[in-house]
């Protein structure tokens, strides 16, 4: 079976553009309050920081890490109840093996699963964190 160039190049660019992340977006927490209801934004940048995480996606242990910083943040906004509480939720809900909006690795395609960065994808990441970063 012999392809046109043309098919070619659009299988390809297809395949290429399989392994681009999507530009980062975040929900807030989720599904969750981003706040209570005397400071109804009180961790709401503590979710934002980990939904970047989650966007990024990664290891097991980074994402490990990811959850427990979130938990970490919401402690120190004051609420350990509250960050207990998140750290279950998202330690259950944000499963990459799940294809919701909030999984691990949701900025990839899915199924992204658990695996390390290699160094392009971090390049992509680093690209949109500056168009990110000079955007807000």
């Amino acid at each position: 079976m012999r392809f046109s160039p043309i098919v070619l190049l659009v299988i390809l660019s297809n395949t290429a553009n399989a392994e681009n992340i999507k530009p980062f977006t975040s929900d807030g927490c989720s599904a969750f309050p981003d706040g209570t209801t005397k400071d109804k934004k009180l961790w709401l940048a503590c979710c934002k920081a980990h939904d970047y995480a989650y966007w990024q996606g990664g290891t097991y242990w980074q994402r490990l890490e990811a959850d427990k910083a979130l938990q970490q943040c919401v402690i120190e906004a004051g609420e350990t109840s509250i960050a207990n509480l998140m750290l279950a939720g998202v330690r259950f809900g944000g499963s990459p093996y799940i294809p919701s909006t909030f999984r691990w690795g949701y900025g990839w395609p899915y199924p992204r699963l658990y695996q390390a960065l290699t160094a392009d994808e971090i390049k992509q990441i680093a690209a949109l964190k500056t168009v990110l970063t000079q955007t807000n």
